[in-house]
C-alpha cells in the first residue's frame, strides 16, 4: 500500500514537472516566434537600377516594403541619404532588398580607358587631327608635350614648347587595335587613324589658360614623352631664329 502511494506521488511530481518545463519551452519558443515575426520596413527595388545610378537618385527605383524582422536582411540600407556620394555596382534587380554592399563610393569608379586625376589638377580636353597626337599612339597614362604654332600679326609664324609632363587620362577616337592573331592585323594597324582624337590632359589652371590659348590662337600639338627623354634646349622659333639654333 505504501509502496503504491509512493508511486503515485512520484509520478505526480513528474507529471508536474514535466508540464513545468512545456509550459517554459512554449512560451520560449512564442516568444521567439513573435520576436522573428516583429514587422520592420524595407527598401526594396522596385525598378531595375541600372549599374553606375547614384545612390542619391534611387527613390524612383525604390518602394518600402513591411517584412517580418527575420527576412531582413543584415547591411540593409534603412536610409537612402546615407548613400549620398555612392553608386550602383551591379545591376540591381526587382524585388531584390537594398543592400549597402551592392554599392561603392563614386571616387573609386573609373571610366575604363582613363586614368586618376592627380589631387589639384584639373582636366581639359583639345580636339585634334591624328598627326598632332603621334598618330593615335597616346593613350590614357602617358605624359606628353605641348606645342605651339601660332601666326604673328605680322603674318609670320612662331613656334614653341610650351609645357612637358603632361598627363594623358583619356583619348578619345582612336581605332582599337586587332586582336593580337587575328587574320589582318598587319594590315588593320597600318589603315588609316581617326578623323580627329578628342585627347583629355591634367593639368594645373595655369597650364590650362596655355593650352586654351593655344586652341584659340594657334595650334597645337602633342609630343610622346618617355623616361629619360631631353625636354630642355628648347627654343622659340620664328623667321628670326629658326636658322640660327638659339637656345631658349
Amino acid at each position: 500500500m505504501r509502496r503504491r502511494f509512493l508511486a503515485a506521488v512520484a509520478a505526480l511530481v513528474l507529471l508536474v514537472a514535466g508540464t513545468v518545463v512545456l509550459l517554459a519551452y512554449v512560451r520560449g519558443a512564442d516568444a521567439r516566434a513573435f520576436a522573428g515575426a516583429e514587422p520592420v520596413e524595407v527598401l526594396v527595388v522596385a525598378e531595375a537600377v541600372p549599374e553606375g545610378t547614384p545612390g542619391s537618385g534611387l527613390a524612383p527605383f525604390v518602394t518600402t516594403e513591411i517584412l517580418p524582422a527575420k527576412a531582413a536582411l543584415e547591411g540593409r540600407v534603412t536610409d537612402l541619404d546615407s548613400l549620398e556620394g555612392t553608386v550602383a555596382g551591379v545591376e540591381l534587380q526587382v524585388g531584390e532588398q537594398l543592400l549597402r554592399s551592392r554599392f561603392v563610393d563614386a571616387d573609386e569608379v573609373r571610366v575604363p580607358g582613363t586614368v586618376e586625376v592627380p589631387e589639384g589638377l584639373q582636366e581639359i580636353s583639345v580636339l585634334l587631327e591624328p598627326q598632332r597626337v603621334v598618330g593615335t599612339r597616346l593613350s590614357a597614362g602617358d605624359t606628353a608635350g605641348v606645342y605651339l604654332s601660332q601666326v604673328l600679326p605680322d603674318g609670320t609664324g612662331q613656334t614653341s614648347a610650351v609645357l612637358h609632363s603632361v598627363l594623358v587620362t583619356q583619348v578619345q577616337g582612336a581605332p582599337a587595335p586587332p586582336a593580337e592573331g587575328e587574320p589582318g592585323t598587319e594590315t588593320a594597324a597600318a589603315g588609316a587613324p581617326a578623323t580627329a582624337l578628342l585627347v583629355t590632359l591634367a593639368v594645373t589652371a595655369r597650364d590650362a589658360e596655355t593650352i586654351v590659348y593655344g586652341m584659340e590662337h594657334g595650334t597645337l600639338w602633342l609630343s610622346l614623352e618617355t623616361p629619360g627623354d631631353q625636354t630642355g634646349g628648347t627654343r622659340v622659333l620664328d623667321p628670326g631664329t629658326i636658322y640660327l639654333g638659339v637656345p631658349r
